[in-house]
């Protein structure tokens, strides 16, 4: 049985922003991407789950981007489960380059929901019958979770559509990035030599359904040569968060920050 799952390629057009590098957006689906092909190829994907009557529940993730991979450049792309805590069952990820440097980690968080009663499964149930590649690095801490912020202030407003909705019937998980991204000043994320997006899923949006997008500044801090910014998001249906996520950008002292504001 494989115990992790790459795929190598040239980075793609479609996935830079204005920069010439990779996005946020992008990385989360090729996160997404891997994690699906992995779980199929080990038996414990989508249709194998269903017959089971269980489903894989998206309930955390957290990416760091120590560097941004350019235009064309090759990069391979990889996955592997490192086990479970509590409720939670662990994927992790990472980008390589030619080099095999992980220029890119991730960390994850499932739940395993069964289907009809709609409560969690401990997840050891599947994940004692995988192999599980716990000697590759990870990211330092994984997935964390965020608590509810206080003094946001609603920025706002997004109608679930078409191109927003997956397979499940619900927003993809990797739209809320887009959503982040488009709040965001552009000059926040092109001009950002590192990047972190931390992500807690607490709810599912339909197609149609309004959530209201709510933010803040979390603080700022300054290292040898570059400062960073960070600021806290939630997303609200009907008064309840369907999200809540922490984006920290990384600049080099040269980059003009007066004028950025969400």
């Amino acid at each position: 049985m494989q115990d992790f799952w790459e795929t190598s390629f040239s980075l793609r057009f479609g996935d830079i922003d204005r920069s010439d590098r990779l996005t946020l957006s992008a990385t989360f689906n090729y996160f997404q991407e891997v994690a699906i092909n992995h779980a199929e190829s080990i038996g414990i994907g989508r249709d194998a789950m269903a017959k089971s009557g269980q489903v894989w529940i998206l309930s955390r993730m957290s990416v760091v981007l120590y560097r941004r991979p350019t235009y064309r450049e090759n990069i391979t792309v990889r996955t592997f489960p490192i086990g479970w805590e509590k409720l939670f069952a662990l994927r992790e990820y990472d980008i390589r380059d030619s080099s095999n440097e992980a220029i890119v980690r991730g960390s994850s968080s499932w739940i395993i929901l069964d289907i009809e009663k709609r409560r969690p499964i401990r997840p050891q149930t599947i994940m004692e019958k995988i192999a599980l590649n716990k000697s590759l690095a990870t990211l330092p801490g994984g997935a964390i979770g965020i608590p509810a912020q206080e003094n946001l202030q609603k920025i706002g407003e997004r109608k679930a559509l078409f191109s927003d909705i997956d397979y499940n019937g619900h927003v993809n998980n990797a739209r809320y990035i887009n959503w982040i991204e488009d709040i965001v000043e552009p000059e926040l994320i092109e001009n950002a030599v590192q990047m972190r997006l931390d992500i807690n899923y607490l709810g599912e949006v339909k197609f149609g359904e309004i959530t209201e997008l709510w933010s803040s500044l979390r603080g700022t801090s300054q290292q040898k040569e570059t400062e960073s910014i960070s600021y806290v998001f939630e997303g609200r249906k009907e008064g309840q968060a369907v999200f809540r996520a922490e984006l920290t950008t990384v600049f080099h002292e040269t980059f003009d920050k007066t004028n950025t504001t969400i």
